[in-house]
């Protein structure tokens, strides 16, 4: 579903979707061109924790799908783009509205296209960190994705080299 539906939409669904809906997570904004995304995780009694502060698994779970959803569509339906790896590092404690910013510039996903331009699969790592209002550091999340190029129909009369 997620590539049949602009940005901005997606955006709207996701803040009905219930994990996010019930942890406090909001999408704020998904670029039209796909190259940025912000989420807001705001503190509430559904994702605190027992020391009430924000609960880690909120945390990541709003940091959890951009990459691979700004990467697919950037990079379009010749690709299989999948999660595959990551980590989070807790800095210090979330106990108000916190953010995460998600950026892909061109210069990523060309590189990434040109890793995968003769179907290896590609394992690019992505940063980001949320940030409380006042912009200190509450955590740092690392995301492994599993990129390749979709084979390519065979011509008529061709054989597939892999065949």
């Amino acid at each position: 579903m997620a590539r049949s539906v602009g940005p901005r939409a997606l955006g709207r669904l996701m803040r009905w979707w219930p994990p996010y809906r019930f942890a406090g997570i909001k999408v704020l904004r998904i670029a039209d061109d796909w190259s940025a995304a912000r989420v807001r995780l705001r503190l509430g009694r559904l994702n605190r924790n027992w020391f009430g502060t924000h609960f880690g698994g909120s945390l990541y779970s709003m940091c959890d799908p951009f990459w691979a959803l700004l990467v697919l569509h950037r990079l379009g339906r010749g690709y299989v783009v999948w999660d595959k790896a990551a980590e989070i590092e807790y800095v210090s404690p979330g106990r108000g509205d916190v953010f995460a910013d998600f950026r892909l510039s061109e210069e990523r996903v060309e590189e990434i296209r040109r890793a995968a331009e003769d179907g290896a699969k590609v394992l690019p790592w992505f940063d980001c960190t949320v940030v409380a209002a006042d912009g200190t550091v509450v955590a740092r999340v690392r995301k492994q994705l599993y990129v390749r190029r979709k084979p390519q129909p065979s011509q008529p009369g061709r054989t597939r080299p892999d065949s």
